[in-house]
């Protein structure tokens, strides 16, 4: 099975974000256990934290940071 990749994602509340995969699921990843030290404390900022989107594969940041997208999709919880 080809791991499911990034298709669409929309910053939520708290934190979190609703993602949708390639394989039609639509699930909800808590970014909050991720947000620490330099580089991704950064996502702590709301402003920040909502310029969230897809490169075609995984989310990414301006600045670099990125989920793999194997982690979005197993740490994530369906809608």
């Amino acid at each position: 099975m080809l791991r499911p990749t990034v298709i669409k994602v929309i910053p939520q509340k708290e934190y979190s974000l609703k993602i949708e995969f390639d394989n039609g699921e639509i699930r909800v990843f808590d970014v909050k256990p991720y947000i620490k030290g330099n580089l991704y404390g950064e996502l702590k900022e709301p402003n920040y934290f909502s310029r969230v989107h897809t490169d075609g594969f995984t989310i990414v940041w301006p600045n670099g940071q990125d989920i793999c997208p194997d982690e979005l999709y197993y740490s994530s919880l369906p809608v």
